[in-house]
């Protein structure tokens, strides 16, 4: 036996010393900050709030929250609860920007049923990611009424109104969650109880008298009301008595002559300017504020279908709302379809025909359903078209238009599908014939994406679609300010000109051959960023006739009305806006009348007719323009020039000739010489392995997750290869602009000649123009080549570059992953890294490039990549876990030594569900989240006490009582740690919440195992199994860890390299050998015999602290060449990891013995080989190790197996030559060791370094440096 012994090294360098020194220095600095900061604070405490600031700072007489626990070292912890009970205070999420993935929870706690504020003076986080949710009450659970995110209040105020937000329980819940991209300044929020809204706006005085319950109220100056006194009304007196009058009876609204229109009848009938309304509306009920949902207008009524709601419990599906009388009705429906947001509307006849959308339950919950609303009848029905839709979406576009046969069809305009992502495709919906067709559309390839806008000319037959949320280059996604025209008759795209505003879910509407488009989500955060407005107010008009986008003044409201998720319609010439979001759910309806044409007199004004309207004089007077079908020019004549960059417009508009240019395609390089088909950008703009697969002329790439196209020709039609480019010529007879949109839409651009090949190229095509008196005498300067400074042809701009394309790396066709949206748990979800993200609060699965999209008014609490932890509060076994969830609550049990349970609840008391009420509808109901507080659940009476904010003191696990409150006396039941929390060494399993510890069993062979599974830690190399119960016999390990142990066989003649160096290795302590010598028969056979390990083993020698040790063994001692059952076993233990062992068993007249112990750093150069040594005995086998007969492959005297044993580096001792007396050379030694490595499976040899040959017989391959893989 032998015993060894290490010391372990640790060593701190001076690097290591100055480096803690500089993180002292820093340390005493936050300290001495943090010092400085709180004795700020303490200088300015008022003992009026001492004892009532609970977790915070009294400043000025005002509970300030800075964090919700104190702040240590550069993080500010926000994980628990704070609760605020003075009547007004403020709350915030520290003086710098807030921690990445923070969770924080305020509850604010009044009187029962007592009117509590909330201001925002402050609000900027991440657009979409980072959220603060705001309950009327005291738990989620609770009704939600607001969802603020982004930049809510500029630093720069202008004339934004700060939100305020009003509960009416007594309490406020806030919870605000961040994600680990970014984070920005945080927020600010002040509150009161029983107070004026935004202090009656300075416009009135807060009172008492004649308020209902004790409740104050604001007394507003004159000509000011609502109930802050914020409104304006009958500004100078709306212009009595020539204009109109003011009305103080009802609404307290001007009231204008026939002659005269605007908020203060001070614009003329007809009117050359525009203004903005807000109707005077009472909220109700019945108008339950909406996002997402769709309106359209018939019989002089506005219909409002669907939409997202923050509580369902009085919604209503369909609304309408009278555009003359501004009145809201409820229209009644007994059945019909679920609740739903993101679906389309589209209006034949009398029927409205809505199609999919998101519904509020299910995983996979976007539908591809086709409902029709009967409006004479009201009444609802489901169609069931056959062939049934291809894809179930949300977020698209629809129109109803008419084919150039008269066949009316229902155009579906791209969206988002959970199975194939983002859609580029045009559906269309047969109304007659109750059957779906994929158009296959042409033009131009177009992105398609979600929450767009779109209009539809019917005079000209085109659909104008603009931005939305949308799949980028390189698996990148985000807003976009893209404009597509869609013909209808032709089926084909063209791309115009972008808005240079990007944005999704906003509104657009035709008006005056403008359309015009109205706020949306115009998120655009970056790292460098000082935030963004989810929502914004951007007023936008396209100019159909000319291609060119205007900014339009934002309404001068007394308000603000930013708000995304809304919609828009057109009647009487006006737009009327309803519903968004802007952090709170809205329920207004804005009123927008643009200038009048017939208001212009003259020919001049009428063509000057200001941005947002497009008129023209006809037959003496001013009419608004109107688009005609696509033969008419674009841009129209009358629209203004535009420039080319060369060639004046004027030049070539005039002798119609053609604009030449040179398109190409943008891909990464593969075969420079090859240029992109339409197949190829198709296929580019699939964003899912899915969709991919559904076109035949695609194939998905799984590794740099895009859609790539099947090999093709070189070049598409109506293009020319020349050398590493395709180049085409551009007949367009307009400007540069218009030649850049001819170019996008054959999916190219324009650029500079680079080479003698083109520019010879395109002059050989010009001079086929000319033949065809198609080109004139113009000169063109833009040529990058020497000596090519002008030339006489016309219109021609030269902006050719080199077109690449990348091919597919393999053909064969690989099925598709699950998509995220069909994965139903966290831990299915999130298997693969990044590709998926799971949301507890709704129990969905969505993909990672759509989860802004998934979730647009903050509907997830919290998501999670990875780490799964339980689903519900039931699956959390300590309280801490418990309160982490905020919605979360922990009942203890009467011992009070840290058991309980976690249960859903609130800071009243644990919560059930409310038992659903009878009826036909319940089974509609899709979030039912009404809950109530059942005290029964955790007794006090029982002696059970809960816990919402704080965990009680003492937190032992059901293993000890406490000391001094909240110390755990002493852990019993096998349990360790400051909380009784772990299991003691040599145990395993769950103690917390009184979970039983379990002994390890290892066989002996461990004495820890792992805490959780109690998989033993072997602490003997080469025994394996959750139990140590096997040996490692793919490593040569034999024996029987049941009764004994596990031996490395080794082989006589070679060396072998234990090396313990990796992670896995650390338990190790001991690894045994067995070598069995070989019995000689005679000089030309050996026959190998293994000893049985079961017999009686004596004890040879045994050393202690040893790093080598020789050792030989006479056949005349043991016999062992005629005794054939002798094993020698070599027993190494009581080492220390990280080690090396070496050891070799060599026999000839003598059984030699060598090891070597190695201590390593866990880090080791990388090396040729370990030592070797050679230990020579005088005798006669001496002359028969060295002496190789001619052919023979010379015997290794040791080997270093690496790689699982399949590979070795074997050693050889040679004679170099000698001089004829038999004796080497003077100064020379007779003998040398080569090295060879050998693949045992192949049986092939390394090459050698420096140039040393290999061994006889055997083929090179790379030299390995390190046996290690």
């Amino acid at each position: 036996m032998v015993l060894v012994s290490g010391t372990r090294l640790l060593t701190w360098t001076r690097s290591s010393q100055s480096r803690s020194r500089e993180v002292l220095k820093i340390y005493l600095g936050i300290l001495m900050m943090l010092h400085l900061v709180v004795h700020a604070e303490a200088s300015s405490v008022s003992k009026s709030c001492d004892k009532s600031c609970f977790s915070g700072k009294c400043i000025n007489g005002t509970c300030v929250i800075l964090n919700c626990v104190a702040v240590f070292m550069f993080s500010p912890l926000c994980v628990s609860f704070c609760r605020l009970t003075d009547l007004s205070g403020s709350l915030t999420d520290g003086p710098f920007n807030y921690k990445y993935k923070t969770k924080c929870t305020w509850l604010i706690e009044g009187f029962p049923n007592a009117v509590l504020r909330l201001r925002f003076n402050h609000f900027a986080t991440e657009c979409s990611w980072d959220h603060m949710y705001v309950y009327d009450g005291d738990s989620i659970y609770a009704p939600l009424i607001a969802v603020f995110s982004g930049l809510v209040v500029p630093e720069t105020r202008g004339n934004e109104t700060v939100p305020e937000v009003v509960t009416t329980s007594g309490y406020a819940l806030l919870y605000f969650f961040s994600d680990a991209a970014y984070n920005l300044t945080g927020f600010s929020i002040a509150y009161s109880i029983n107070s004026c809204p935004n202090n009656c706006s300075g416009h009135g005085r807060c009172s008492t008298a004649n308020s209902v319950a004790g409740r104050v109220y604001c007394e507003c100056e004159e000509y000011w009301k609502g109930d802050a006194c914020d409104i304006p009304y009958c500004r100078d007196n709306c212009g009595s008595p020539d204009h109109g009058y003011c009305d103080l009876t009802g609404e307290k609204l001007c009231v204008c002559n026939d002659s005269w229109q605007g908020p203060d009848c001070s614009l003329s009938v007809p009117s050359t300017e525009a203004f903005w309304v807000l109707p005077s509306i009472k909220p109700s009920a019945q108008s339950l504020g909406r996002a997402s949902h769709r309106a359209l207008v018939h019989s002089g009524l506005m219909w409002v279908v669907g939409g997202y709601s923050f509580n369902y419990s009085n919604y209503q599906m369909v609304l309408n709302y009278n555009l003359e009388t501004s009145t809201w009705d409820v229209v009644p429906v007994s059945s019909g379809p679920l609740y739903r947001y993101g679906h389309s509307l589209a209006l034949h006849q009398d029927d409205i025909y809505m199609f999919g959308g998101k519904l509020e339950a299910g995983p996979a919950n976007v539908t591809d359903e086709m409902w029709v609303f009967n409006v004479p009848r009201r009444t609802w029905s489901l169609r069931k078209p056959v062939p049934p839709p291809p894809y179930a979406l949300e977020g698209h576009a629809a129109h109803v238009v008419e084919l150039a046969n008269g066949e009316p069809v229902m155009l579906i305009i791209f969206g988002y599908s959970p199975i194939y992502s983002y859609i580029n495709k045009v559906q269309e919906y047969n109304i007659r014939s109750n059957s779906w067709q994929v158009v296959s559309s042409g033009g131009a390839v177009v992105q398609g994406g979600y929450g767009h806008s779109s209009v539809y000319d019917e005079a000209s037959g085109c659909v104008f679609v603009h931005g939305g949320y949308k799949a980028l280059n390189n698996n990148k996604y985000g807003l976009v300010d893209h404009m597509y025209r869609y013909h209808v008759h032709t089926r084909t795209w063209l791309i115009l000109k972008e808005s240079g505003l990007a944005r999704y879910l906003h509104s657009a509407v035709l008006l005056s051959g403008t359309m015009l488009v109205f706020g949306g989500n115009t998120h655009n955060d970056t790292s460098l960023s000082n935030g963004a407005k989810c929502f914004s107010a951007d007023f936008l008009a396209y100019d159909i006739a000319c291609d060119e986008w205007t900014v339009l003044p934002r309404p001068g409201l007394h308000r603000d009305i930013n708000r995304f998720g809304h919609s828009a319609v057109v009647s009487n010439g006006s737009m009327y806006i309803f519903g968004g979001f802007s952090g709170m759910l809205l329920n207004d309806v804005l009123a927008y009348t643009p200038p009048s044409c017939q208001a212009f007199s003259s020919p001049g004004l009428c063509a000057a007719a200001e941005p947002g309207v497009r008129c023209h004089w006809v037959k003496s007077r001013c009419v608004p323009w109107k688009p005609k079908p696509l033969d008419h020019i674009f841009p129209a004549p009358f629209c203004p020039a535009r420039p080319g960059m060369l060639c004046r417009a004027s030049v070539y508009r005039a002798n119609s000739l053609p604009f030449i240019c040179i398109c190409f395609f943008v891909s990464t390089v593969r075969d420079s010489s090859r240029c992109k088909r339409r197949e190829e950008l198709e296929c580019f703009r699939l964003a899912s392995c899915r969709s991919c697969l559904l076109n035949v002329n695609c194939q998905w790439e799984p590794q740099q997750q895009e859609c790539q196209a099947l090999p093709g020709q070189l070049c598409g039609d109506g293009w020319h290869q020349v050398g590493e480019v395709c180049l085409r010529i551009n007949s367009s007879r307009e400007s540069y602009d218009n030649a850049q949109h001819y170019c996008k839409n054959l999916g190219g651009n324009i650029a500079s000649l680079l080479t003698d090949k083109q520019v010879n190229f395109v002059l050989e095509e010009l001079q086929k123009y000319q033949l065809q008196d198609k080109v004139g005498g113009c000169h063109a300067v833009n040529s990058e080549m020497t000596g090519m400074q002008t030339m006489s042809v016309t219109g021609i701009h030269y902006f050719p570059l080199v077109c690449l394309i990348k091919y597919p790396q393999s053909q064969s066709a690989r099925p598709c992953k699950t998509p995220c949206a069909l994965r139903t748990s966290c831990a299915n979800c999130t298997s693969q890294a990044m590709e998926c993200m799971w949301c507890g609060s709704t129990q969905r699965c969505v993909d990672s490039s759509a989860y802004v999209i998934s979730f647009p008014y903050g509907q997830c609490l919290e998501w999670q990549t990875q780490d799964c932890t339980a689903q519900n509060c039931s699956g959390l076994r300590t309280c801490a876990e418990c309160l982490e969830r905020v919605e979360c609550g922990w009942c203890g049990d009467p011992s009070n030594t840290g058991r309980g349970v976690c249960m859903e609840g609130s800071y009243r008391g644990p919560l059930k569900p409310v038992t659903a009420k009878a009826g036909p509808r319940d089974r509609d109901r899709l979030r039912d989240r009404d809950m109530v507080v059942d005290q029964g659940l955790c007794s006090s009476d029982r002696g059970y006490n809960w816990a919402f904010i704080q965990c009680p003191a003492c937190q032992c696990n059901g293993h000890s009582r406490c000391v001094n409150g909240s110390v755990c006396e002493h852990c019993g039941n096998l349990t360790a740690g400051t909380h009784c929390q772990s299991c003691m060494p040599g145990y395993y399993g769950d103690p917390t919440n009184g979970g039983k510890c379990n002994a390890c069993k290892c066989n002996s062979h461990a004495n820890v195992c792992h805490v959780n599974t109690g998989k033993c830690f072997c602490t003997t190399k080469g025994v394996k199994g959750d139990q140590c119960q096997l040996c490692d016999s793919e490593n040569r390990y034999l024996g029987n860890p049941l009764r004994g142990t596990c031996y490395y066989n080794l082989l006589i003649d070679y060396q072998f390299t234990f090396s313990l160096l990796q992670e896995d290795d650390r338990y190790y302590t001991a690894i045994n050998f067995m070598a069995t010598p070989e019995q000689v028969m005679s000089r030309e056979a050996k026959i190998s015999r293994a000893g049985t390990i079961s017999g009686e083993e004596m004890p040879i020698i045994a050393r202690m602290n040893i790093k080598e040790h020789r050792d030989s063994f006479s056949s005349e001692k043991f016999n062992f060449r005629l005794h054939h059952n002798i094993t020698f076993y070599v027993y190494v233990s009581n080492f220390s990891w990280p080690i090396k062992i070496q050891i070799a068993f060599s026999q000839h007249n003598i059984f030699v013995f060598l090891i070597q112990l190695m201590r390593e750093r866990q880090q080791m150069a990388s090396r040729p080989f370990a030592s070797v040594t050679v230990a020579l005995e005088a005798g006669d086998d001496q002359e028969e190790l060295l002496q190789v007969r001619t052919k023979a492959v010379p015997k290794p005297i040791a080997m270093e197996p690496c790689w699982g044993s399949r590979a070795g580096v074997l050693t050889v001792l040679l004679y170099l030559p000698r001089i004829p007396s038999g004796i080497p050379p003077p100064g020379q030694s007779g003998k040398i060791l080569r090295y060879n490595c050998l693949s045992h499976n192949q049986q092939q040899a390394c090459s050698f370094p420096l140039g040393v040959p290999a061994l006889a017989n055997t083929v090179p391959f790379p030299f390995l440096w390190s046996c290690s893989v």
